[in-house]
């Protein structure tokens, strides 16, 4: 009996090892930090109100936020410049319990200025019919290619409602690079192949939740559930750094950072990833993703061009 008992719990926890899906189960390579470099910005001195602004509650004197989900109204914060690039991060903590239908975003976009073209790079945290298992999405289009969805999927590493994460977004002309806790999950290298639709005019960052009942949670399967409400996100840890858009003038006339004689985002040091980050890269993307458009033939006929450059 105690031998059949000593290989039910081994096979239980191999279950647990293998399985993606489950939080904390490998141990993230040691990567450099990019979130190092640059400085916090308080979201008073970043950040607008976007919408629902009494579901907004400034904490720490304005240099974090919540942003409430509840029946009436989601909530976001813009950002109260424009970029034509830079590295763009945000610390989130992710609402507990039953969210299934719940979408968190931190994002950059111009659809204000440019509705029928306009650009976008995404990370999409939706909830989850289970308490645990948040799933990381990523997106970029440019142009307003939208009728083709560059989606891909994660399952995180831990568990993203017990504590702040860090969430990147590193976009120049060379790349788009998404990381987690400094980690790169996804790399779209900016070539022929993806040009026509590769993000170009300048672009705002969002910080936003709302409701995504819809599609959000297994195809729209699991809508929101507001007996759970209110749904609570917590952002700090913002950091802000690139090249402004000023008004008047439509070429990226940048004020370079003093953090460097070149300049600290588009500049020849982020031009590729390190071999530090291809190792991260490829750890994120070999254990943790679980979906991308790229394999998705069900879907695309013809995979978009740059699935097939390597």
């Amino acid at each position: 009996m105690a031998l059949l008992l000593d290989k039910l719990l081994f096979l239980s926890l191999l279950i647990f090892i293998v399985d993606p899906s489950r939080s904390a189960v490998y141990k993230p390579p040691n990567v450099e930090r990019l979130t190092d470099r640059f400085g916090h910005v308080s979201v008073n001195q970043g950040f607008s109100r976007a919408f629902g602004g009494s579901n907004i509650r400034a904490t720490n004197n304005g240099s974090t936020a919540e942003l409430i989900l509840n029946k009436s109204s989601g909530s976001g914060l813009v950002s109260k410049n424009k970029y034509h690039y830079g590295f763009f991060s945000s610390a989130i903590k992710l609402p507990a319990g039953f969210t299934s239908g719940v979408v968190v975003a931190f994002y950059l976009s111009n659809a204000d200025i440019f509705p029928h073209n306009h650009d976008e790079i995404d990370f999409e945290l939706l909830g989850h019919e289970k308490r645990r298992e948040w799933v990381l999405q990523t997106n970029i289009y440019g142009n307003g290619s939208v009728k083709t969805g560059r989606e891909e999927k994660f399952y995180l590493w831990f568990d993203p409602t017990l504590q702040f994460h860090q969430y990147s977004i590193l976009w120049n002309s060379h790349h788009t690079v998404f990381l987690v806790d400094n980690v790169p999950v996804r790399e779209v290298i900016h070539n022929d192949a993806i040009s026509s639709v590769y993000p170009s005019k300048p672009m705002s960052v969002y910080a936003t939740i709302w409701d995504g009942s819809e599609w959000a949670t297994r195809g729209g399967k699991y809508p929101v559930n507001y007996k759970y409400a209110p749904f609570v996100a917590s952002f700090g840890g913002m950091e802000i750094e690139g090249c402004i858009m000023h008004p008047m003038d439509s070429a990226a006339l940048c004020s370079k950072s003093d953090l460097s004689s070149l300049d600290p985002v588009e500049g020849e040091e982020f031009v590729k990833l390190s071999k530090q980050q291809i190792i991260g890269l490829e750890w994120a993307r070999g254990k943790h993703m679980f979906y991308s458009y790229c394999k998705d033939t069900s879907r695309y006929k013809l995979l978009p061009p740059e699935c097939n450059t390597k």
